[in-house]
């Protein structure tokens, strides 16, 4: 993606499933920290802005530490935290020597060697990046079963409502942010349930009896039905107790992503199923994908399941997380790229005028990489079609056979990109200054004056890295057009369920309808789309009115503005962009139909409030977060 989007965290956990003596005689005492590095490196791609870590020591005696927890917002904050880890480790064995591969002496006198771990990684959206931003999160208590620990990969729609639901509940949140009310409402209600076993069990033990009784029967499907009934957003969010019981909870649309394996040594959660695949070396079909509004629970005892919590909806999987944030070596998700390149391939040979003889072929680094490769392998396709024809039907040629049968496209590396720039560049307001650096080109491939340059990026957002950079560079080859190919429908409207995407006028898109509508003079639509927002804030099941802009209008006439707006006064290259189609978006990623940012069809009713206010915040000159 040229342009900058933070998006999705990432989340990570392991339950050891076999005493510790297990892992050290067969693996070695460092086998649950290697695991979980691997985990968390291999989704590394998912969050830079921070990581932290939990572990839990189950069973251990009173008076002893039994929660670790580190987190760290370095430059490489994974790599940070497994040093200090790492370093403790090196510390206990070289004072405890043989005693280093004792369960017990381990456990008593080493962080992070216990059962439970929780790993995740952060994309700040619009919170503050602070050390105390990144997960995990801890809520402690003296009662162990009591403690919780929660990590997630969400954003909630109506936290002002979560907050008042604790307010009345009779407490006193010290924010107003999702990651606090969450942990807060699913902590109250997991004190009423360790409460309401203490009442049932009191006249009958001792209280250290009922502590340990507590432990082995607390239902967090009860606690996670109550606590989890008011949410609206997308979240995959984990949890730990400090009796080292432990769940991950996954929206009922399954928005936000979660995937877990179980063998009789572990059971492991991970956001991809590359992560999990990599550090157990096991078969794909072997992980499973935790079902929207159920939970995978894990008990003290090590034992998995996977519960219903919420009423299950409609499956609207995040597609841009099959279009650009996973990792693309997951199978499907590769297949999937492939084919939206495949796809595309109609469009780009109408935008070349078929004239492949004089046209170039190549792609934005590094994620759009797969789905040019599918874009090739249509135009293949194409060509040996052309040759059945002109050699089996006898359709005439102006080209001799032998040119027809050795002829291939012209395919070259255009765009290369600078990694190592690219993650300096960490905000808006400076990301404009250095943008025009991240990029270089290869000159002399390309015949000034004579050559079309197709380039093929995963998504356009914003446009301001083609407008300031790319499209300059490669106007300074002289092809005599360029075309820029978006693997991604046009995005329209904001995201509110965990991608950094919420303010309207950021849009490219939203941009060219706005100049579409007044050059029409239908801009008198703008003000009516906005009362209309303003009287539906009180609504419970509003509808997403700013819908209305975009349907006076058809889709190539958005796609033909964002070029005029893209285009950098001082290009010499006719300019033409093309964008995927929500129909063949679908068609490419037939199980992943989340599509609301290109068609404003939202699967929660937060959702279109978010769609709605972030309108009328455009329309009021606020630049602030729509949720």
């Amino acid at each position: 993606m040229s342009d900058q989007v933070l998006h999705e965290c990432g989340i990570a956990l392991i339950r050891l499933r076999k005493p510790l003596s297990y892992y050290i005689e067969k693996y070695g005492p460092t086998y649950g920290m290697n695991k979980m590095y691997i985990l968390m490196e291999k989704q590394h791609n998912r969050g830079q802005d921070g990581a932290g870590i939990a572990n839990i020591k189950i069973d251990l005696e009173a008076g002893r530490r039994y929660i670790s927890r580190y987190r760290s917002m370095k430059q490489q904050p994974i790599a940070a935290l497994f040093k200090k880890i790492s370093k403790k480790y090196r510390k206990a064995q070289k004072e405890g020597k043989e005693k280093f591969r004792d369960e017990k002496w381990l456990k008593e006198n080493v962080a992070f060697t216990g059962e439970l771990w929780l790993g995740h990684l952060r994309y700040g959206t619009h919170g503050q990046n602070s050390i105390e931003s990144v997960h995990p999160f801890l809520r402690q208590n003296n009662w162990r079963s009591r403690n919780l620990v929660m990590a997630g990969n969400f954003n909630m729609t109506n936290v002002d409502e979560l907050f008042d639901i604790l307010v009345n509940l009779g407490q006193h949140p010290k924010e107003k942010v999702d990651t606090v009310t969450v942990m807060e409402k699913i902590g109250h209600f997991l004190d009423e349930e360790v409460q309401g076993l203490f009442e049932k069990y009191k006249d009958q033990y001792s209280n250290q009896e009922i502590s340990e009784i507590i432990e082995n029967e607390i239902d967090l499907q009860r606690v996670l039905k109550r606590a989890c009934k008011d949410f609206d957003g997308g979240y995959t969010m984990a949890g730990l107790t400090g009796s080292g019981s432990a769940f991950v909870m996954r929206d009922p649309n399954g928005i936000r992503p979660a995937y877990f394996y179980a063998d009789d040594e572990v059971v492991v959660v991970a956001s991809e199923k590359p992560a999990i695949k990599t550090a157990f070396n096991i078969n794909y079909n072997q992980i499973e994908e935790i079902t929207p509004g159920h939970a995978l629970i894990i008990t003290k005892s090590g034992e998995p399941g996977l519960y219903p919590v919420l009423p299950q909806g409609e499956k609207k999987s995040c597609s841009f997380e099959r279009i650009y944030f996973s990792r693309g070596n997951d199978p499907d998700i590769y297949k999937e790229r492939k084919q939206l390149g495949r796809l595309l391939v109609p469009q780009v040979l109408r935008a070349i005028n078929f004239d492949l003889k004089n046209t170039v072929f190549s792609y934005i680094p590094n994620t759009a990489e797969t789905a040019f490769y599918g874009m090739m392998e249509g135009i293949e396709d194409y060509l040996i079609k052309k040759q059945k024809e002109v050699i089996i039907e006898g359709k005439p040629s102006v080209d001799p056979v032998e040119d027809v049968l050795s002829f291939r496209p012209r395919i070259e590396k255009i765009v290369v990109k600078d990694v190592k720039l690219r993650t300096f560049i960490t905000d808006d307001e400076h990301r404009d200054e250095l943008v025009a650096h991240v990029y270089d080109t290869t000159y002399e491939v390309v015949h000034k004056g004579k050559d079309t340059l197709v380039v093929i990026d995963d998504s356009i957002v914003r446009g301001t890295t083609l407008e300031k950079s790319i499209l300059k560079m490669l106007d300074r080859l002289e092809p005599k057009k360029i075309v820029v190919v978006s693997s991604a429908p046009q995005i329209r409207f904001p995201d509110c369920y965990g991608i950094d995407m919420s303010r309207m006028g950021d849009f490219v898109a939203f941009r060219a309808i706005i100049d579409l509508l007044r050059e029409t003079g239908n801009d008198y639509l703008l003000g009516e789309v906005y009362e209309n927002c303003i009287r539906a804030a009180g609504d419970k099941h509003p509808e997403n009115h700013v819908k209305q802009l975009y349907a006076q209008v058809e889709y190539e006439q958005v796609s033909r503005k964002i070029a005029e707006i893209i285009k950098p006064a001082e290009m010499k290259a006719e300019l033409e962009v093309v964008f995927q189609t929500v129909d063949n978006l679908h068609k490419a990623c037939p199980n992943h139909l989340g599509d609301w940012y290109f068609t404003g069809n939202y699967p929660t009713p937060g959702g279109h409030k978010v769609a709605n206010r972030s309108y009328a915040n455009y329309m009021e000159g606020k630049l602030v977060r729509a949720y």
